[in-house]
């Protein structure tokens, strides 16, 4: 992976040159109240609200986006080089932003972490704590008998060792503390992620900070300071100005690579207006030298 430069715009111009198919804003579909998805093997039953969507004034986290169940098997993928190269372990703390009324990526990657944390703003609460209610952390594995009794023991088994939860968090408002962990033990997060939470342009300030707040959670937790927490950003290409904005914003706080496509799913290959990006925070020197 190629690290970019926070004024290169060729970035911008590369992604936007290609033949981007049109993803009709990019819903799964905004009309539904319950999707069936199939993810990395097992089936989730996702409540959705397109009358929150459809207010005066509201939020696009109340339905799910496109993009999100193609990141979800990606990551989930034993051959994501989040797996591979150790960024992603079965001791890691992962924390979402943004993770809208599914909190799809935490049901499917739960599992296989210490613990996850889905955030976002208070009103997707009800819906997401719903969703992790229904589904379980692990979902519902596709069984080719009709022994009801093994598969509650499985699911009671592997929900045991699973930590998923939910914390509201406004990247205007709210501080970021340790206490995002839900573990006194834990003072910092392996991994942040951001799934398809750029779309507005007076949201990129306050989502970049929030990221790299989380990220220096890392600097005062001792037993893992020399390991930086990963900065995960997943989105759908829609504006260049939105994106070239975001970028530079980025830019400004991480040290920034894009997931090449050989390393991405056949499913995120094949959808040329889908992109990921990795982030880790700069030392306080590299930020000074580049404002």
């Amino acid at each position: 992976m190629q690290c970019l430069d926070s004024l290169d715009c060729r970035q911008t111009f590369l992604l936007f040159s290609q033949q981007i198919p049109s993803q009709n804003l990019g819903f799964v579909d905004s009309k539904a109240t319950t999707l069936d998805l199939d993810i990395a093997g097992r089936d989730y039953v996702i409540h959705q609200s397109p009358t929150i969507l459809n207010r005066p004034g509201s939020t696009t986290g109340a339905v799910v986006w496109k993009i999100t169940p193609l990141v979800a098997n990606w990551l989930a993928a034993p051959g994501s080089p989040l797996w591979t190269t150790g960024v992603l372990s079965s001791s890691s703390s992962v924390l979402e932003l943004g993770c809208g009324i599914s909190g799809l990526l935490g049901l499917v990657l739960a599992p296989s972490v210490a613990r996850y944390t889905l955030t976002d703003q208070s009103y997707v609460a009800r819906l997401v704590e719903k969703n992790i209610d229904e589904n379980s952390p692990l979902g519902k594995p596709r069984h080719s008998g009709t022994n009801s009794q093994k598969r509650k023991g499985n699911s009671s088994t592997i929900q045991s060792k699973t930590d998923l939860r939910f914390v509201p968090l406004d990247w205007e408002l709210d501080e970021v503390t340790a206490s995002l962990t839900g573990n006194e033990t834990v003072k910092s997060f392996d991994v942040v992620v951001a799934c398809d939470c750029i779309y507005n342009d007076t949201l990129i300030q306050p989502l970049v900070q929030t990221c790299a707040d989380v990220c220096r959670l890392r600097s005062s937790d001792e037993s893992v300071a020399d390991r930086p927490t990963v900065c995960l950003v997943a989105q759908q290409l829609r504006d260049p100005e939105i994106f070239e904005a975001w970028i530079k914003e980025f830019s400004g706080h991480f040290r920034v690579w894009r997931i090449p496509d050989n390393a991405l799913s056949e499913e995120l290959r094949s959808n040329p207006g889908f992109v990921i990006h990795l982030g880790i925070l700069q030392d306080a020197r590299e930020t000074r030298n580049g404002s």
